[in-house]
Formats: C-alpha cells, sequence, structure tokens
C-alpha cells in the first residue's frame, strides 16, 4: 500500500505531519492493505492566516484493486483531528466496499 501526502502552502511542520498521516492511515487500513494500492492525502488550510472554525480540512482518496478510486473528506478546527476525522471515515468506506464485494460475490456464486 503505497501512501502519498500532499499538503498546500498554509500547512506547517511537514515531516512530523507526514509521519503522523503514515502511521495513521498504515494502522488503520493494515488489514485491508492487500486489497489497497493507494491512499492520497490532501491537507490544507482553508482560512490561510486567518483563524476560524473547522477550517482544517482533509481529503483521503482510496484505490481499491479493480475498483475506482474512493473519496472521503473531514474538516476540523486542527490539522490532526482532520486527519483523523477522514481516517475514521476512510476505514468505515474501506470496510463497507470490501464486505459488500465478498456479498455480491456469494450471491453469483
Amino acid at each position: 500500500m503505497q501512501i502519498q501526502f500532499n499538503t498546500d502552502h498554509n500547512i506547517q511542520g511537514h515531516e512530523a505531519l507526514t509521519a503522523y498521516v503514515r502511521g495513521k492511515v498504515e494502522a488503520a487500513l493494515s488489514r485491508f492493505s492487500e486489497h489497497i494500492t493507494r491512499v492520497e492525502v490532501h491537507v490544507r488550510d482553508d482560512d490561510g492566516d486567518k483563524q476560524g472554525p473547522d477550517d482544517k480540512r482533509c481529503v483521503m482518496e482510496v484505490r481499491l484493486e479493480g475498483r475506482q478510486p474512493a473519496v472521503v473528506t473531514h474538516q476540523a478546527a486542527s490539522r490532526e483531528l482532520a486527519i483523523d476525522g477522514a481516517t475514521d471515515k476512510l476505514v468505515r468506506l474501506v470496510e463497507h466496499t470490501l464486505a459488500r464485494a465478498v456479498h455480491i460475490d456469494r450471491v453469483r456464486h
């Protein structure tokens, strides 16, 4: 499973944040890693220098083998909360997608 991490120019601490994202995503999706080819993570600050409620956004795109990419988004007051929320949503999306695929496969046979 390849993890690609991107930020906008308003996000500071890129190296530490990259390690945080990789660790979080790898731990959360490890049981599905054989089905995932790539996860792209994009973190941005929607308000730039200004402070605002829930102005940090994390978008995660997962590429599952043989399927179209799927995307989740989460906004929060901090980068870490945005990443954590998006990771939780991504896990639920992958669980649902793979469970549905197994169910469809069983129905066909």
